[in-house]
């Protein structure tokens, strides 16, 4: 990715909330060929003595499962809606257009764990999402046999990060006119246009 000092966070904690804030991820690795291969899903994150650990679970006997149990060095993407952004909107003419976003790109080992790990990740994360701990899709609720069933067909596992890279591209390298101008401008457009005027606003 970019390493550009303009477009960065103020603190190591900005970039963690970010994490935590977009927990649908994407996890890329190589298969035996030396291919990529990629897979989505959602994700938690625990931080003990500055170590960060990513867990989550996935189904066997994929392409992506299976070539992540060959080689268990991924890249964990973490990312948020974008917008374009017009040079029109730019004090400064004859430039180019651009588009702002924000990544997280963490590295790290996946750790394939037991069946005691995937029973206790699976509650953990059903109670995260659904708030409600008394919903009837809590893990608590739902009976043995069906449990057993989806256990057979998944693994969970463990990431713990070695290497944390980011990008908050947010009109940071423009001039104050030319900023407000962007963030008024998205503020027209759609929902991913909001959310990234939103951003740019926390950076000021």
């Amino acid at each position: 990715m970019y390493n550009i000092p303009h477009f960065k966070a103020n603190n190591d904690q900005e970039v963690l909330d970010f994490m935590q804030a977009n927990p649908f991820v994407t996890i890329c690795g190589v298969d035996a060929n030396g291919f990529p291969v990629a897979t989505h899903i959602p994700i938690l994150i625990k931080i003990e003595n500055e170590i960060i650990t990513i867990s989550g679970h996935m189904m066997r006997k994929q392409d992506h499962t299976a070539a992540f149990e060959l080689n268990k060095n991924v890249l964990v993407i973490f990312s948020a809606p974008s917008a374009f952004v017009s040079a029109n909107w730019y004090t400064t003419k004859n430039m180019g257009s651009t588009w702002n976003y924000q990544t997280v790109h963490a590295r790290g080992i996946l750790d394939i764990k037991d069946e005691a790990h995937l029973r206790n990740l699976l509650t953990e994360l059903t109670l995260h999402f659904e708030k409600d701990a008394e919903s009837p899709t809590q893990v608590k609720n739902l009976s043995e046999e069906y449990m057993q069933q989806n256990i057979k067909a998944i693994y969970s596992f463990d990431i713990v990060v070695t290497d944390l890279q980011h990008v908050f591209k947010l009109s940071q390298n423009r001039d104050e006119i030319s900023h407000a101008n962007i963030k008024a401008e998205l503020n027209k457009g759609d929902a991913a246009c909001k959310h990234m005027a939103a951003a740019m606003g926390r950076k000021e």
